[in-house]
């Protein structure tokens, strides 16, 4: 046997490993799990070359290499899974959304219930001499299905005074006056009144002599956006009345503000936290409270115009009246809890715009943020005239939100609520005016190409493409002015997996619309071939 002038890889297994030099050899890259296996076997190689050398799948000894991968491959994930919920951009969980949103000042939108106008009728009475009617809690609230789940649900009466809901009191009951707004000859038809979705809670209590910052916690919930309303019982005339719910204590002008905010958990119960005694006033130790709220929420609630049609015992004294309440407009307005996707979107823009209107992002994202006192929110997007003696115009295009997937035009008392906001906080100089936006509406139709092997399948192939065009459509992902892009919509659509191909048969270019419009989806119809 001849000497090939080199040293053989034999000769260099005898030699051992330096334990400082094993370090060198660990791949810090790998974190997927062939990798990991990979670099694993590939240590094991270098460091034990006498030691294992069977490195066959059937082996017990690449088991025990496999489920090291496996964790490997585990933690590297939950690690950029921890690591991306930090970060506003990529958090994907509900709660990291919220808690990085809190650390700003800035709280997720609890679920909004639908309102409707509604009439309350004794038809059989004559109440011009009837100095007041009273309307306890326990008649204020109604039950009925809901059409959309089946299930019970419940909507609550308010009265409204200059189209707002009128201020709490000690009672939470509702006080009519017939000589000044009863209608008709007898003064028995009252339509100043609203319903809101959710069920009627009435809480009182009296605070603690030990607390600091006063805080109320609600037994109940989930507790619907905009429907916590306070009145004190105080011995000092300055502290006792109803208090006025704000974003933010903080944002109080001074020690005297009737004024209170809301924190919600992770499944909407909420706590009432009062002012500190500087910003806003904090309630004597001694006061009693009463808290009226609804719990609910959601597009459950969205009625057709008459569908309740129920009882009402008003009492005057010792007299009963009975009267007959029924929504004389469609219930809309409900809508789930505010959607990760546009709290991301407008969070930014609310803190940037630090509780002022300045730039028209500003105003674009407050719009787009307001609840006004009927639990409703909005769409809306901010121009300006296009003339140079409007330059401080600043045109508002709205439209209210009527459940999670439709909108509809604003009505009076939101757009009078929304002007009453933005004025309190816009530049001197500028002039807003609030204008209908336009709904561009569309019927889509629109035909999958899936395999011969999935007809099995069909109508769960036909649920996932209607998720995505739902939520390709939906009224947080759409503005004002956006096109809808055919080849964007197809590509959403080819997210599913058995999915071959798509086309939309009734669109075959792309739809451009105006600054002031919106596309929106009216009727969707699926159609299905099958590839052999």
């Amino acid at each position: 046997m001849n000497f090939s002038g080199t040293i053989s890889s034999d000769f260099m297994k005898l030699a051992p490993l330096a334990l400082n030099r094993r370090m060198d050899l660990i791949d810090f890259a790998a974190t997927d799990f062939l990798s990991l296996r990979d670099s694993l076997i590939s240590y094991i190689k270098a460091v034990y070359p006498d030691d294992y050398k069977y490195f066959v799948e059937s082996d017990l000894g690449m088991m025990f290499i496999e489920l090291a991968a496996y964790m490997g491959s585990v933690l590297s994930m939950k690690a950029d899974m921890l690591a991306n919920e930090n970060y506003l951009s990529t958090a994907q969980q509900r709660a990291s959304v919220k808690k990085l949103l809190e650390l700003i000042g800035i709280r997720m939108r609890g679920p909004l219930s639908a309102a409707a106008d509604a009439q309350l009728t004794f038809s059989n009475e004559d109440l011009t001499s009837v100095s007041q009617l009273v309307i306890n809690p326990s008649e204020r609230v109604f039950t009925l299905q809901s059409p959309e789940d089946g299930a019970q649900a419940s909507y609550t009466l308010y009265k409204v005074v200059n189209g707002l809901v009128d201020n709490a009191n000690r009672t939470a009951q509702i006080f009519l006056d017939p000589s000044g707004e009863g209608l008709g000859d007898n003064k028995n038809v009252f339509s100043n009144l609203v319903i809101q979705e959710g069920a009627l809670v009435v809480e009182t209590g009296e605070f603690a002599a030990t607390e600091g910052q006063k805080t109320i916690p609600l037994t109940d919930g989930p507790v619907v956006e905009g429907s916590v309303e306070v009145f004190i019982q105080s011995n000092t005339e300055d502290t006792a009345g109803a208090y006025k719910e704000v974003d933010s204590v903080y944002f109080a002008s001074g020690a005297s503000d009737k004024i209170f905010e809301i924190t919600y958990d992770d499944f909407y119960n909420a706590t009432i936290i009062f002012g500190n005694g500087v910003a806003g006033i904090s309630p004597p130790s001694d006061a009693a409270y009463s808290v009226t709220y609804r719990v609910g929420g959601g597009t459950r609630g969205n009625l057709e115009k008459r569908a309740i049609n129920a009882s009402v015992q008003a009492n005057n004294g010792g007299t009963s009246y009975q009267g007959t309440m029924t929504n004389t407009s469609k219930a809309t307005g409900g809508a789930n809890a505010e959607t990760i996707e546009h709290a991301k979107k407008y969070a930014p823009l609310t803190f940037r715009r630090q509780d002022r209107l300045v730039t028209l992002e500003d105003y674009s994202s407050f719009a787009n943020s307001f609840i006004s006192t009927f639990g409703t929110v909005g769409k809306a997007t901010a121009t300006t005239r296009n003339a140079y003696s409007s330059a401080n115009t600043i045109d508002v295009y709205l439209l209210e939100k009527a459940g999670d997937l439709q909108l509809q035009k604003a009505t009076t008392n939101f757009k009078t609520q929304l002007l009453k906001a933005m004025t309190a906080k816009k530049m001197m100089t500028d002039d807003i005016v609030i204008v209908d936006g336009l709904i561009r509406t569309l019927d889509l139709v629109c035909t999958i190409r899936v395999d011969l092997g999935q007809k099995e399948n069909e109508e769960a192939v036909k649920a996932k493409v209607r998720d995505k065009i739902l939520t390709y459509l939906s009224i947080d992902n759409t503005e004002f002015g956006e096109d809808l892009i055919v080849a964007d919509l197809n590509r959403s659509i080819f997210e599913v997996d058995e999915v071959r191909f798509s086309t939309l048969d009734n669109v075959d270019q792309d739809i451009r619309i105006d600054f002031n419009e919106i596309i929106q989806l009216n009727n969707l119809t699926i159609n299905v071939e099958y590839l052999a």
